[in-house]
Formats: C-alpha cells, sequence, structure tokens
C-alpha cells in the first residue's frame, strides 16, 4: 500500500490569463487520483483543500497523514466527505463500518483516528472520492446514501442542460465546519453543466467528473467570466477551481459530476451569476 501526494500552488486571475493549454492543465487537472492498490492526494493552497483517490484492490487501504499537515493522524485538525465512484466497498471509521454502494456518501468529522477502505470485489473495486478541509471542532460520522440526497431539478432539455443536483454533504443534512459536496447527474440529451456560469469568491471549489461513455469527453470552462479559458476533462480526472473562476461544462456525451466546496461561507446559493450573454 503506497499514500502519495502533490501539491498546487494559488495562481491569480492575471498570470492565468498568460498560461497556455499545458501551463492549465499542469495547474488545475488532477489526472491520475485513481490509482488501484494506492491513495493518492493533493493538496491545494486554495483554502487548504485537498482532493483525493482511494482505490483498495486485493487489499485494504488504511487513510494515512502526509507531511504538508504535520499532524499525528489525518484527521487531527481535518474533515473529510467521500463518495463512492466505483463498486461496493465498506469504510471502517474508528470500528464502525459503512457499506458504501455506488454513488454513497459519507463525512467523517474531526478527531477520527482510524479510517480504513474495502472493496468487495478486487476487479470492480470501490473508488473512494475524498475531499477535505480544516476542521475547527468535531462533528459527528454521517453516512448519506443516494436515495436520501436532497434533489433539485434543474434545467431543460431544450438548452441542453436538464440535469439532478444532489446534495448529499450540506447544511440540512450533514453538520460541517466548511465542507460541503455533492453530485450532478446529467440526464440523457443535455451536455451543459452549471450555466448559467458563476462564481463564489468566498469559496473554492473542485469538480470530479465520472460516468464518461468511452471515447467521450467533457470540455469544462474556468477563467474570470470576461476571460475564460477550458480544459478538456476525461473520465475520473478533477479539475480545481479557484474562487475568482467559474466552473463549467459540456460534454460530448451526458455525465456525472461530484462538486466539493469549501471556503468561509456555507450558504449554497452564495454565488455571484455571470450572464451567458456576458461570458467571453
Amino acid at each position: 500500500m503506497k499514500t502519495t501526494f502533490e501539491t498546487r500552488y494559488a495562481s491569480s486571475p492575471q498570470a492565468v490569463k498568460k498560461y497556455d493549454t499545458q501551463e492549465l492543465r499542469d495547474e488545475f487537472l488532477v489526472p491520475d487520483l485513481m490509482q488501484p492498490g494506492n491513495i493518492k492526494w493533493v493538496y491545494t493552497h486554495y483554502d487548504r483543500y485537498m482532493a483525493g483517490g482511494a482505490v483498495p484492490t486485493t487489499g485494504a487501504l488504511t487513510l494515512e497523514t502526509i507531511d504538508p499537515l504535520k499532524s499525528d493522524f489525518f484527521l487531527e485538525r481535518r474533515e473529510v466527505g467521500i463518495i463512492n465512484a466505483g463498486g461496493t466497498g465498506t469504510i471502517i471509521a474508528d470500528g464502525e463500518e459503512f457499506k458504501m454502494l455506488h454513488k454513497d456518501a459519507l463525512y467523517l468529522g474531526k478527531g477520527v483516528k482510524e479510517v480504513v477502505f474495502k472493496s468487495d470485489d478486487a476487479n470492480n473495486p470501490a473508488k473512494f472520492y475524498m475531499n477535505s478541509a480544516p476542521a475547527h471542532t468535531a462533528y459527528p460520522t454521517k453516512q448519506v446514501a443516494k436515495a436520501e440526497a436532497n434533489k433539485i431539478e434543474l434545467g431543460s432539455l431544450e438548452t441542453a442542460n436538464h440535469r439532478t443536483v444532489n446534495q448529499m454533504i450540506i447544511g440540512g443534512i450533514v453538520t460541517t465546519c466548511q465542507l460541503q459536496m455533492g453530485m450532478t447527474e446529467l440526464k440523457t440529451g443535455s451536455v451543459w453543466n452549471t450555466m448559467p456560469a458563476h462564481v463564489h469568491d468566498r469559496r473554492m471549489e473542485i469538480y470530479y467528473y465520472l460516468d464518461i461513455p468511452q471515447d467521450q469527453a467533457v470540455c469544462h470552462f474556468m477563467g474570470q467570466p470576461q476571460e475564460t479559458r477550458h480544459i478538456w476533462m476525461q473520465n475520473h480526472e478533477a479539475v480545481i477551481s479557484p474562487p475568482w473562476s467559474i466552473h463549467s461544462g459540456s460534454g460530448t456525451s451526458n455525465y456525472t459530476f461530484i462538486w466539493g466546496m469549501a471556503g468561509e461561507n456555507l450558504d449554497y446559493n452564495d454565488m455571484d451569476v455571470a450572464k451567458i450573454t456576458d461570458l467571453r
């Protein structure tokens, strides 16, 4: 078993205007979170937010601290949200077992010392997608099955953005310090997500794309509303969205994405909308 991590530093909108394609991808794209038999983390300097993947195969994986945290265990001063993007598995948190079906979520609060990940089938392993943020106090562990999510229907087929937003780790369902997570599923025939686009300067966000059919892709749009850029995304890839950036996408097919965010405001609707006709 191996735990690896990399660090991503914050970039200003002025600097990003000058990035070429490869620089954009190097700064914001996270292409390799899901590594069989390993745990991989990306530690960002946007609100000290982290995105990770744990893919247990023939053996269990244990959540370990990493050097940037300077802690005795991973959740000593952090909280974590986990959504299973793969086959059925189990998470054991301080001895309590949680069966995780495809697209189920689990919140673990500050102070949980031992976290173990297992897959039911090594040939169809669980893919535990994780987001973590600093935590100031301890809140209870809570599992949220996909069926228990707060579901919001948005958009329409006529505008190619008919989608279901599954709010899972969010106020009213789970009490957290600052972490929020959920999952948006686009209907067949719809390809646009988060349109009209928006920014929320008081929070940062990370998108993780899944359910992209083979030989298809999603074009993720980022940047300031009047200075946009794009990154082409493949299945099971994530992308970092700074507070000053829009985060929107359009695919060559319908798809799903997991959104996670943290910052100083827990109001889900705290956003500054950019009119479609104002985007540049």
